[in-house]
């Protein structure tokens, strides 16, 4: 009996085995994850879950009982430290040794920490990824605490959203000239930041962190402008990096993630890659997408592919992030834009369109569900709309997809 192996209980990881089940795969499935809970949601963990509006369960992609009525091996609280790829094996931590019939890596994304040297191993200096992340936060996240949130990211703001919610006094530091400077253009960037300080978050741009101040636990930081401020817990929202580690001492190519091609194979025999850890063509280059959309889209070609078929995945990058009542969603990669038109909607919506000449490459919505919509169908057909389309009043944005 074949025996397909999926390490990495993530998003990726707990779509591919379902996938598996449901395209009629009989053999053996075994799915292995580090944590010690079933495959759950991330985007929630610092949001919902956070604020006390969702109860732990709810967070579970599936019921852990559907694990065993699928057939389906689940090893939780389990590392695998190696992969052999000629026998096609794999090593755990307790010395068991499973042999595959096809591997898939789902291994996903390590958040960056602050070094030790500036203070990034005193207590209550937080990252925002797994669960047990967020459940050692929770206690400090309270109202009249002080926070600083160090990075202004989508993962830094949505931190100082909650933390502002809870009543904590906040202050987020970047040491860019502005927020979102590396994912959005400076409109985006004006409107969260006005949206930050109008909920009483400073954000202090142009400025890093030079070191955290405490005996044990953190109690200050020194910022670069030489400035220095009193806190009660930290959170480092400095990017995450694709979790390449136990591919790489197993010789597979790396290239900012693990390197796949269109259909999910890796430079090794029978191991596939799916999700936050992997990179793939996309439309003459290669492109690594930290988003649930993709591990989910990608991680179910790759179960068809490792059941025997042919198919590519082509990527249809979208986005989303939640802060106050403001739900931002992204279609789109705006890479290579050279210019940005506003479309002002009722009630207060918003969307920046980006373009490369006379072409549509992404938009930004801000509470405008409809021109997120049709931009992003739009994009993924390969057509556009013009400037003037865009910031029209009353055009109807529905007519343009019929065009």
């Amino acid at each position: 009996m074949a025996h397909f192996i999926v390490v990495g209980g993530g998003q990726a990881g707990a779509t591919l085995v379902a996938k598996l089940r449901n395209s009629g795969f009989d053999g053996k499935i075994t799915l292995i994850g580090s944590e010690p809970v079933p495959p759950y949601e991330r985007p929630p963990l610092s949001k919902a879950y956070l604020l006390g509006e969702m109860a732990l369960e709810r967070l579970f992609l599936r019921p852990e009982s559907f694990y065993a009525e699928q057939d389906i091996a689940l090893k939780l609280n389990t590392r695998v430290t190696a992969i052999d790829p000629a026998a096609k094996s794999l090593t755990l931590e307790d010395g068991e040794v499973l042999h595959y019939d096809e591997l898939a890596l789902c291994t996903g994304s390590h958040p960056r920490r602050l070094p030790s040297a500036v203070g990034g191993d005193l207590e209550n200096v937080f990252v925002v990824r797994t669960l047990a992340d967020v459940d050692a936060m929770a206690p400090q996240v309270r109202e009249g605490a002080s926070a600083l949130i160090v990075g202004g990211g989508y993962i830094g703001l949505e931190a100082a959203a909650v933390a502002a919610k809870k009543g904590m006094k906040v202050t987020l530091v970047e040491m860019a000239d502005r927020i979102l400077q590396r994912v959005a253009a400076p409109e985006t960037s004006d409107f969260f930041r006005k949206l930050h300080t109008d909920h009483g978050v400073e954000i202090r741009e142009g400025v890093g962190l030079e070191r955290l101040e405490g005996e044990g636990k953190v109690t200050g930081a020194k910022l670069t402008d030489g400035s220095e401020i009193a806190v009660d817990m930290v959170v480092a929202g400095v990017g995450i990096v694709p979790a390449t580690e136990l591919a790489e001492a197993a010789g597979l190519e790396i290239d900012n993630g693990i390197k796949t091609d269109a259909q999910g194979r890796t430079s090794a025999p029978h191991i596939w890659a799916a999700g936050d850890c992997t990179s793939f063509p996309y439309h003459g280059t290669r492109i690594r997408l930290e988003s649930v959309p993709n591990a989910i889209d990608q991680a179910d070609v790759v179960a068809r592919n490792m059941m025997g078929g042919a198919v590519e995945y082509v990527a249809k990058p979208w986005f989303w992030s939640d802060q106050y009542d403001c739900k931002l969603q992204i279609a789109g990669l705006n890479k290579g834009y050279d210019h940005v038109e506003t479309r002002h909607g009722e009630d207060g919506r918003l969307s920046f369109w980006y373009f490369h000449g006379d072409e549509l490459v992404a938009v930004d919505a801000m509470n405008d569900a409809r021109g997120y919509m049709v931009a992003k169908r739009l994009i993924e057909s390969g057509r556009t709309i013009t400037p003037e389309q865009v910031h029209t009043p009353d055009q109807d944005m529905k007519k343009l997809l019929k065009g």
